[in-house]
């Protein structure tokens, strides 16, 4: 069965160049090397100027994306349906979907920056947790909707929701401060950290939302761990820190499987 985690940046908060990329290999994702694939350049290729050999490279280079962005993000209907590739393209014009077309373009521009963080990113948190893999990543433009995805061996970065806390499409659209606080480049790499850990380490089933605080705290303080900043602060938080710096026999693997702290 093919499995999905897709999750929206608020649980995270309240709980908590131009040249194309090649695929990594299985030793660079072994080793904690990161390549971010720029799928978002071939998707606005298409939805843009409607080239057709870039919807035919999404298909054959990115079909895993592709179906994600289609069926699970916009929720356009089967990627395999007779009239898929208009209603995709028909979605994208409007004038909103097309200035963040745009802005993304501009913005990220070049991810270099990034690449190297969560390459870093990746190779402390190999450290912290032996074993672990990174995912393969990519970029793509959703419609202000999740920021990121995992699932499958991979996670997707909506570049769409990190164009900085005063982009107008925010403030107009009514996200809250605190929200936008967080929907700027420098949450990227802490977010797929999150992100990653809770596909990883899941909030507990059939427990008391208490329970899912103290889980999110856990992922929150690896990340900052991982870091080496407090990017998230907050009671619970705290509380794992606390717990961590006193673990003895059981291994971080295992208190982040726990239940709660």
């Amino acid at each position: 069965m093919r499995q999905l985690y897709i999750v929206i940046l608020f649980v995270l908060a309240l709980c908590l160049s131009c040249q194309w990329k090649m695929r990594p290999s299985m030793d660079e994702g072994a080793s904690g090397n990161v390549t971010i694939e720029r799928y978002d350049r071939v998707e606005s290729l298409f939805l843009k100027e409607g080239d057709f050999a870039a919807l035919q490279q999404m298909k054959t280079q990115y079909p895993v994306e592709t179906r994600t962005l289609i069926e699970d993000v916009l929720k356009l209907g089967p990627v395999d349906a007779p009239d898929i590739n208009t209603r995709f393209l028909i979605f994208f014009q409007d004038s909103t979907l097309q200035t963040l077309l745009e802005d993304v373009a501009r913005e990220y521009e070049t991810m270099d920056d990034i690449d190297s963080q969560l390459s870093k990113a990746f190779g402390q948190l190999q450290q912290l947790l032996p074993g672990i893999v990174p995912p393969r990543i990519y970029t793509q433009v959703g419609s202000l909707d999740q920021s990121i995805i995992v699932g499958n061996d991979l996670l997707g970065i909506s570049l769409d929701k990190y164009l900085g806390e005063q982009h107008p499409l925010y403030l107009r659209y009514g996200y809250s401060a605190e929200q936008r606080s967080m929907m700027s480049r420098q949450f990227i790499v802490p977010d797929c950290l999150g992100f990653y850990l809770l596909s990883l380490y899941p909030l507990p089933s059939d427990t008391s939302i208490v329970a899912h605080h103290q889980h999110m705290g856990k992922i929150q303080h690896v990340v900052n761990q991982t870091l080496n900043r407090h990017i998230f602060d907050n009671e619970y938080v705290r509380q794992a820190e606390t717990q961590a710096a006193n673990l003895k026999e059981e291994t971080l693997e295992q208190w982040l499987r726990g239940a709660s702290l």
